[in-house]
């Protein structure tokens, strides 16, 4: 049914147009109807009362007032004037008993129905080892409407509700019980999209699961749970005390998978990205992303999964990713599973984020049908972890929409030793997909076939909606939370029931023998079959050897990959040409006429078109936007997110622009040259974690395009710390997986407070190492645009880590030379002293310092006339510039070296830095040997709360470090 409501929907006709004018009629004043109608208006329930009161107040009453006048007679009740009930004669108007009777049988009835729609999940046949205790829930029970037993068999008019035109109320329950009480249960009546839930209700009702397999599919589904059965069952003879994380007890899981891959295939996808823990990773490698058996097998015996002339740590086999081509429903489809952590969920955003970058690549933005991901979870975790409900928040926004996500969690119902009681509040671990109205079916993980039904209308959903949805399979965990452990430890009663269980496969064999579909000699034959073909790859394994790596092909074709021995500091080809910075420059301050910018807008804009013109004064927003628009110019999509990026959070940006009494948007760097390519800026939901993962996830997807994450303050990036230490910072090294993420942490000392100053440098220093990353905390707006768009102009690809200014933003110091952005000009890893007050040997101190601080010194400087102490800014912190800064150190023979910093001694860059120093200082003719330290003291918080006490700690390390003090 297409309605809202069941009971509004049903009730059409005569019927239901008598009933509704007697009930408006009724709800106005009581007294003008017949008393038995008053009471049975007065009898029903207050559900009951809001539908009757939605249908009239929608549709009925005022057609009826026109259609009947004030006081329509009381048309017969038969159905569609089929018939009167029994007991009156044909075209007579019947009594008001039997029309009580006959109305209150279909209110009650759809009332019924209903509840089965709403609740039936509560009582369904979900758990296959059958200790789940069902309650029987009263609004399913027939007697909670006022039903007796002797009701059972009269007929009510439905109105074709559940397909039928007339049913007994035992034809009711039975419909009802097969359709929601099952091995399928239902939640879907939380969905305010009536066409979703219509679609859901009319795949579900009348069960049609039972019957929806011929003898061809079902010898596939047969064959996909004895490749998952057989491929664990090997595993475990083979390798008994090797943990593996299988998939013993929820194989079907991969008849699940495979069939949401062939649904899609067959509707359209291109290309599928999936995401997973560990359990059941190896069995999704082998039977869905087809990696041969004898990889897999030669990792067992401790072979790396790599051939041995490429670097990096690697991981456990079960935390490995891997991708192919294969065809499904007749095409070629590209499927990729993700490497992933043991932190469970922390690939789902990494996931979606990829999708949505292969979809952009291939022009695919309006339906987003030709790229789809697939999330398998854990019922602990997915309940659990918040990245689940981030990934889901995110699933319906401008920015990151995918075309909807299938989730399926393998339900063990426990985790690691964890049962629900203790792991989630609500009814099941996936309660949390309701605050975003997706659809969950529950299934019986051991019923195959309804396995497979569900997870085909899962694809089916998506496809046609766009829209997330959850499969729920419970099933169980037939060993510990691993091979190697013992789960009667802490689960006696579950694990003795698992003892007794029959495997899933053995119960769909014995199934299909007994209705006569697959013989139990053809089922026996097929599982031969398999295990010779594991026996034959396990042979094959103790000669094999990977012939390559997969991850610098397709679109990383031409990229490659940097050794540690290599030149760090070298100068890439980033300066642009003057006439297209001006280009640039002039589309920047270019508004529409009939465009009403904020007229405060429109003078920083002038301020931008003035700096381009006469060359000098170029601030950081607007070097920022040169970088961005040069790239866009050379043939590179830009994308930027991050919370309130559009804007900036320190009201310097202003990529978009919003005319003042339209809310239209206008958006400078799309307007530079027609035919251009896109920049994007979204403002993200309030979500570090979740966005930062996605937008990695995307630059894995995307190698030629500029992307970056901005903190709106630098240390929100703590709620993100998991995808940094796991992905960012070590997944080249362990997956073999680059990215070229552009992390944007607002950083520094402006008496703020604790929460407001520090970015947590020394965290990501203390990451870095094998040139994983790149680290800087730069001053001036022209090195930030070198910075940038060395990004997309070096031949391989590695994330970047700014530490960006909020003072600096508008410092009239903090500027630029057109000249420093065009021909001849190159990043600079160390910037020199540029006053050179005195001759390098005269000077008596040299201060070594990063980012913001260099101002304040160079300010005091000034100001008391210091002459012989020199300022040198270390731009990138890593890869350290050993050579240059031995060239800029040298000539200061005579001089002590200070290492000056805003933040506490045991943070930021002190620690680091200090013995790098020291070596460079060993290595040249220099009075100094090593460095001293000027800051402030240790602490615990990152910096004082009070704006007093913070300019006190300034002056006085300033002061320090210049040796006025």
């Amino acid at each position: 049914m297409a309605g809202v409501d069941v009971l509004a929907s049903a009730m059409s006709g005569a019927n239901a147009a008598y009933l509704a004018d007697l009930y408006a009629r009724w709800a106005e004043k009581p007294d003008s109807v017949d008393p038995s109608f008053a009471e049975l208006f007065g009898a029903l329930n207050d559900e009951a009362r809001a539908v009757l009161t939605d249908a009239v107040g929608a549709s009925w009453a005022p057609r009826l007032r026109g259609a009947f006048g004030p006081d329509p007679e009381p048309p017969a009740l038969g159905p569609k004037g089929k018939g009167a009930p029994a007991g009156t004669a044909p075209g007579n108007t019947v009594d008001k008993a039997a029309a009580q009777r006959a109305v209150l049988d279909s209110i009650r009835a759809l009332m019924l129905i209903r509840s089965y729609r709403v609740r039936g999940h509560l009582e369904a046949q979900l758990d296959p080892l059958g200790l789940q205790v069902m309650k029987p829930h009263p609004e399913l029970d027939p007697k909670t409407y006022g039903f007796t037993d002797a009701d059972m068999d009269r007929p009510i008019f439905l109105d074709f509700v559940l397909g039928k035109e007339n049913a007994t109320l035992r034809e009711i329950l039975q419909i009802c019980r097969a359709s929601y009480c099952g091995s399928i249960a239902t939640e879907f009546m939380h969905i305010q999209d009536p066409d979703q839930k219509s679609w859901i209700q009319r795949r579900i009702e009348g069960a049609p699961w039972v019957k929806a397999f011929d003898g061809q599919a079902k010898r596939q589904i047969l064959q996909q749970l004895t490749e998952a059965e057989g491929f664990e069952a090997f595993c475990a003879k083979k390798y008994a005390t090797t943990k593996r994380f299988g998939l013993e007890g929820g194989e079907s899981t991969i008849p699940a998978i495979q069939s949401v891959i062939e649904v899609g295939a067959s509707q359209g996808v291109n290309e599928i990205s999936i995401g997973m823990a560990h359990r059941g990773r190896l069995n999704v490698l082998v039977n869905v992303v087809k990696k041969p058996f004898s990889a897999v097998f030669s990792e067992f015996k401790g072979n790396a999964a790599t051939p041995e002339d490429v670097q990096g740590s690697g991981d456990v086999k079960y935390h490995l990713g891997t991708s192919t081509d294969i065809e499904v429903a007749g095409r070629m489809v590209h499927l990729s599973l993700q490497p992933n952590p043991s932190h469970l969920e922390a690939v789902d955003p990494v996931v979606v984020g990829k999708v949505r970058a292969r979809q952009d690549m291939a022009g695919d933005t309006k339906g987003r049908k030709s790229v789809m991901g697939i999330l398998l979870h854990g019922d602990a975790a997915f309940a659990g972890q918040g990245l689940v409900y981030e990934t889901l928040a995110m699933s319906q926004l401008i920015g990151y929409r995918t075309g909807g996500t299938i989730h399926i969690v393998t339900n063990n119902q426990i985790g690691f030793t964890t049962v629900p009681a203790h792991a989630y509040s609500g009814l099941y671990c996936t309660d949390v997909a309701k605050s975003i109205q997706v659809p969950i079916l529950h299934v019986n993980g051991d019923d195959a076939e309804a396995v497979v039904f569900c997870a085909r209308m899962a694809a089916e959903f998506r496809m046609q909606f766009g829209a997330d949805f959850v499969l729920d399979i419970v099933c169980y965990r037939r060993h510990g939370h691993n091979e190697t452990d013992e789960p009667a430890f802490t689960q006696p009663i579950m694990y003795g029931r698992i003892r007794e269980m029959k495997t899933t496969r053995t119960l769909y064999a014995e199934k299909l023998a007994k209705e006569g579909s697959v013989p139990a000699e053809e089922s026996k034959a097929v599982l031969d079959a398999f295990n010779a073909q594991l026996e034959e790859a396990f042979q094959a394994a103790s000669s094999f050897k990977p012939n390559k790596a997969d991850w610098l092909e397709g679109h990383w074709s031409g990229l490659k990959a940097v050794t540690v021995g290599e030149e760090v500091e070298k100068l890439h080809e980033t300066a642009v040409g003057l006439d297209t910075l001006r280009e640039v420059g002039a589309a920047l301050a270019r508004v529409p006429s009939d465009f009403g910018a904020n007229p405060k807008i429109l003078r920083q804009l002038e301020a931008k078109k003035n700096a381009i013109e006469t060359g000098e004064g170029i601030d950081w927003s607007t070097g920022e936007a040169l970088a961005f628009g040069t790239l866009l110019l050379e043939g590179h999509r830009v994308r930027l997110s991050g919370e309130d990026v559009q804007r900036g959070t320190f009201s310097q940006r202003h990529a978009h622009l919003v005319d003042q009494k339209t809310q239209a948007e206008y958006v400078p760097l799309n307007n530079i040259r027609g035919g251009q390519p896109k920049f994007e800026a979204f403002n993200s939901l309030l979500s570090e974690m979740g966005v930062l993962g996605f937008e990695y996830g995307y630059t894995l997807a995307d190698p030629r395009t500029l992307v970056l994450w901005e903190a709106q303050f630098g240390d929100f990036a703590n709620g993100a710390q998991v995808i940094i230490d796991q992905f960012i910072a070590s997944a080249e090294t362990k997956w073999l997986r680059m990215s070229g993420l552009v992390m944007l942490l607002p950083h520094g000392y402006e008496g703020q407070g604790p929460e407001h100053s520090s970015a947590r440098l020394e965290r990501y220093l203390q990451l870095c190492a094998e040139r994983n990353m790149r680290v800087g905390n730069l001053t001036t707006p022209a090195n930030y645009y070198h910075a940038l768009r060395r990004q997309l102009k070096a031949n391989y690809r590695k994330p970047l880590v700014l530490m960006t200014p909020k003072s600096l933003l508008r410092h009239k110091m903090a500027v630029s030379a057109l000249a420093d952005f065009g021909p001849g000009s190159a990043f600079q890893y160390i910037i020199p002293e540029t006053d050179a007050l005195v001759a390098e040997e005269q000077v008596k101190r040299v201060v070594l310092c990063t980012g913001k601080v260099y101002y304040d010194l160079l300010a005091e400087r000034r100001e008391k006339g210091v002459k012989d102490v020199a300022i040198i800014r270390v731009e990138q912190l890593y890869p350290f510039a050993k050579t240059t800064l031995a060239k800029v150190l040298a000539p200061y023979r005579n001089a002590d070296v200070v290492w000056c910093q805003e933040e506490p001694e045991n943070m930021g860059a002190w620690t680091y830095i200090d013995r790098k120093i020291e070596g460079v200082l060993r290595d040249i003719e220099i009075k100094a040997k090593r460095p001293t330290y000027v800051g402030r003291a240790e602490a615990a918080s990152p910096a004082t709360g009070l704006a007093k006490v913070h300019q006190q700690q300034q002056e006085t390390l300033v002061r320090e470090a210049l040796g006025l003090s």
